[in-house]
């Protein structure tokens, strides 16, 4: 009898996961049949009937847009991560528990430090909403000195990073870091690290790039949390300034590899998943 797994979301148009995590299982060891990983394309309304009749019975489910904080009175407890943004992508059902975790934050992780970037130096962020706050957040908690560049009259965006902040300074990473609110033409100086958490060059407004040239030029580093198209503008214009990139592919497929971590304890080799990657970005392409 194989494991059943799912991701739930409404709708589900042209989703990457089932073809990450069907080789991720295989990089596991699991033969084809020892699993299943299906999609739970479910309207708001049948949700309740959905838990009951589907998700409860499976190893796990990972969740997407909108039930990322609907789901959550389903569950018998948050883990440390979803509790921490009050927000579930990923579920474990294991010993008549059901335990919502959070993997957005650790694939963003991931998708940087694996790359040899950094969030505790100077970190510059283009925007700062919905997955832009958890990117600040756990810059913050890296102890960054973080510059949020914002549109103007969108300052207050960046209101929960600082508040976040101002409640955690006990931790000692969190107190050491800073955080400035700037507009487009206020960015200067050298940054480590430049991460793009807009919408901005996204299919289809591929000419578009979140922040000017000189920005890039002063960057070490440059990630972009789009994956649609791969090559966005400013992934573009870093590889002609001769920066290393990262695109948001390498996050989506991270946070997969979590998801079966939690799920199922699987260890992978970073060749392997680099690999996954790169053949998921041209996957994108077809």
């Amino acid at each position: 009898m194989s494991d059943k797994y799912s991701l739930l979301g409404y709708p589900l148009k042209h989703t990457m996961s089932p073809p990450i995590h069907k080789r991720l299982f295989e990089l596991s060891g699991r033969k084809e049949g020892d699993f299943e990983y299906f999609l739970s394309e479910i309207p708001p309304e049948n949700l309740p009937e959905a838990y009951e009749n589907t998700l409860k019975g499976l190893v796990g489910y990972n969740i997407t847009i909108p039930y990322k904080v609907d789901i959550i009175p389903y569950l018998t407890r948050l883990d440390e991560s979803a509790a921490k943004y009050r927000s579930v992508n990923c579920v474990r059902n294991r010993d008549g528990e059901a335990v919502g975790f959070n993997t957005d934050c650790k694939g963003f992780l991931r998708s940087v430090t694996e790359e040899g970037g950094s969030l505790s130096e100077r970190v510059l962020q283009a925007g700062c909403g919905g997955v832009g706050r958890m990117m600040a957040i756990e810059a913050v908690c890296s102890g960054a000195d973080l510059t949020i560049c914002v549109r103007k009259g969108s300052e207050e965006k960046v209101r929960p990073v600082i508040e976040y902040r101002e409640a955690h300074l006990d931790d000692e990473n969190v107190a050491k870091s800073k955080i400035t609110v700037v507009h487009e033409d206020e960015i200067s100086g050298h940054f480590d690290l430049l991460m793009n958490s807009t919408s901005v060059g996204m299919f289809p407004n591929v000419d578009a790039c979140p922040v000017p040239d000189e920005a890039i030029k002063n960057s070490d580093m440059i990630f972009d949390v789009i994956y649609n198209p791969r090559d966005t503008l400013l992934i573009k214009k870093a590889t002609e300034y001769g920066k290393k990139t990262v695109g948001g592919m390498a996050m989506l497929v991270w946070q997969a590899v979590v998801s079966h971590e939690i799920w199922n304890g699987s260890k992978f080799a970073y060749e392997d998943i680099a690999r996954l990657i790169s053949d998921m970005e041209e996957l994108m392409k077809k």
